[in-house]
């Protein structure tokens, strides 16, 4: 029988019913996700705050709290997710591009006898 699996982003229920106010955990999260994440949601100008914390060092897990000025949180936190990730993207791109140019210069100079570096001062 397969093991359950657990669920990557829980939204914590709290006794007030706003949803432009929550607090979500992305588990198997750390700072990595959770500052670009954070950066991402809060340019977005519907946004009041973002943060988040990692409650304990042995737990991998993020607690995510965004508070907007309307639309549902869940609805700011899935736009974020998906800029960061058209961004994480187009640097991804761009460094593939600038690595494909600099091997065809690489290829495009005649070999020299002297190949180390120059020391620069």
């Amino acid at each position: 029988m397969a093991e359950q699996q657990k669920k990557k982003l829980e939204v914590v229920q709290t006794l007030d019913s706003d949803e432009s106010c929550q607090t979500f955990v992305l588990h198997d999260e750390d700072h990595t996700l959770g500052n670009a994440l954070r950066y991402m949601i809060m340019k977005n100008p519907d946004v009041d705050f973002c943060g988040y914390s990692v409650p304990h060092p042995s737990e991998h897990k993020i607690n995510l709290r965004i508070q907007s000025r309307g639309p549902p949180a869940a609805d700011i936190l899935r736009r974020g997710l998906t800029e960061l990730n058209a961004m994480c993207d187009h640097v991804q791109n761009t460094f593939e591009g600038a690595v494909e140019e600099y091997k065809m210069n690489q290829a495009m100079q005649p070999a020299t006898e002297n190949t180390e570096p120059m020391e620069t001062g």
